[in-house]
């Protein structure tokens, strides 16, 4: 199969890009919104960027009608967002809250999801997560134009919240407690669960 990207709809061109590159990590997003209506939505073009100064970038593309995101109205208004942590508990709930609501509707309501106060920024955290990544935003940068172009925000880390329970006796993450879930192609998704260990090459 050859795929020429300019004489393809750009719907069969995202499909087939998201089936390829996989998994992809999600960032379960809370901003806030000029009026103070908390905003909460998954986005799986999302990773880590750096460490010095920490940063996380992640996409919230156009909408299919050309027009912006919750989520990125909010981050254009105020600077901040919060990645909270994706996983296995909540895989119902995170897809529930891609549900496309009015901006002055909170996906919490729908969700059932509470919130507490972030030490660094205005946005709030999810309570009920084992991390939290508290963000000011560096930079958006717009690629492209019209539906599912993508905007890429680029957040420093100011605050991490993490729950002792997924450290492992090194004091580090241990994926095994963490039981993250990624996005694959279609309508699937992965658990992080089928682990194998490799050291570094020195």
């Amino acid at each position: 199969m050859l795929v020429d990207v300019k004489s393809t709809p750009v719907v069969e061109v995202y499909q087939m890009l998201v089936g390829l590159v996989t998994p992809r990590p999600i960032a379960w997003v809370t901003t806030r919104s000029k009026s103070g209506v908390v905003n909460l939505a998954p986005f799986s073009f999302f990773n880590v960027f750096g460490a010095n100064p920490p940063v996380v970038v992640f996409s919230p593309t156009q909408k299919r009608d050309g027009g912006k995101k919750d989520t990125l109205l909010n981050i254009e208004a105020n600077g901040e967002f919060v990645i909270n942590a994706s996983t296995e508990k909540h895989t119902q709930l995170i897809n529930l809250s891609s549900t496309t609501l009015p901006i002055e509707e909170s996906e919490l309501t729908l969700t059932g999801q509470s919130t507490i106060a972030s030490t660094s920024i205005q946005t709030p955290r999810l309570a009920d997560v084992p991390f939290a990544l508290e963000c000011r935003v560096l930079q958006i940068m717009p690629v492209g134009h019209g539906p599912i172009s993508a905007n890429l925000v680029i957040g420093e880390v100011l605050t991490m919240h993490i729950d002792n329970d997924i450290l492992g006796e090194d004091s580090q993450p241990d994926p095994r407690k963490l039981k993250a879930i990624a996005r694959l192609g279609n309508e699937y998704w992965c658990r992080t669960q089928d682990l194998f260990q490799m050291e570094r090459p020195s």
